[in-house]
């Protein structure tokens, strides 16, 4: 006689969502959140560290500037490899849910955008690195340009994907994630109209938006890897 193991509903879900070779959807979490935690952890590490470096006044992008700007350079890169990674597992869990497209889109791009801040370095300025002039160049490079194009995409899309989030965790009932989400997104969507605002210590109210909307995406992958 032949015997038929039939699989939990939610394992015959996963198997059929997860492509027959591909990595697992654990694993995959596990790289969105890790991401954004590592790159604030090595940017707050440098920031400390590193000489002429303020906070309220330099953007932690301008770490990629000087003799250890390859520290800040490859911290962008490697976030931006694992975010892109990783779309690939919350798009998985987020299947057939509200914002179940359009946030692993978004987590996508915020991991491409990352690498290609990293690549495309601002230029020195203000003061930082040591010995740079004080106050704004007068001209900026093409890789500059690049940066704050990248870096837009990549905030723009952060705020979206915390909204999005929010309307996700609402509509499955959640409605405490739901409020988190939607406070994380306002605080970088705030942060950053602050500073292009010409406000006071524009540069740490956008460090603090980012690290808020990485430590919430961190989260949701944490919270989706536990049933994954």
């Amino acid at each position: 006689m032949t015997t038929t193991t039939r699989l939990p509903a939610a394992a015959r879900t996963r198997a059929a969502a997860r492509p027959h070779g591909s990595i697992g959807t654990r694993p995959l979490l596990a790289c969105v959140a890790v991401a954004g935690p590592l790159w604030v952890a090595v940017s707050v590490a440098q920031a400390a560290t590193r000489d002429g470096f303020e906070p309220t006044r330099h953007a932690l992008s301008q770490l990629a500037t000087g003799t250890l700007g390859w520290l800040q350079i490859a911290n962008f890169v490697i976030a931006g490899v694992l975010a892109t990674a990783g779309a690939a597992g919350l798009g998985r869990v987020m299947r057939g849910t509200p914002g179940g497209v359009a946030v692993p889109r978004l987590i996508r791009v915020i991991g491409v955008g990352m690498v290609a801040a990293g690549l495309l370095t601002m230029d020195p300025a203000d003061g930082f690195p040591v010995g740079t002039p004080k106050g704004v160049p007068e001209s900026m490079s093409w890789h500059a340009y690049g940066h704050m194009a990248a870096g837009s995409v990549t905030f723009v899309s952060l705020i979206a994907a915390g909204y999005l989030l929010g309307r996700h965790f609402s509509r499955l009932g959640n409605r405490r994630l739901a409020v988190v989400c939607r406070v994380a997104a306002t605080v970088k969507l705030v942060g950053d109209a602050w500073s292009m605002s010409g406000g006071g210590a524009g540069a740490l109210t956008i460090a603090i938006g980012t690290s808020v909307m990485f430590a919430l995406l961190a989260y949701v992958a944490l919270y989706y890897r536990r049933t994954a």
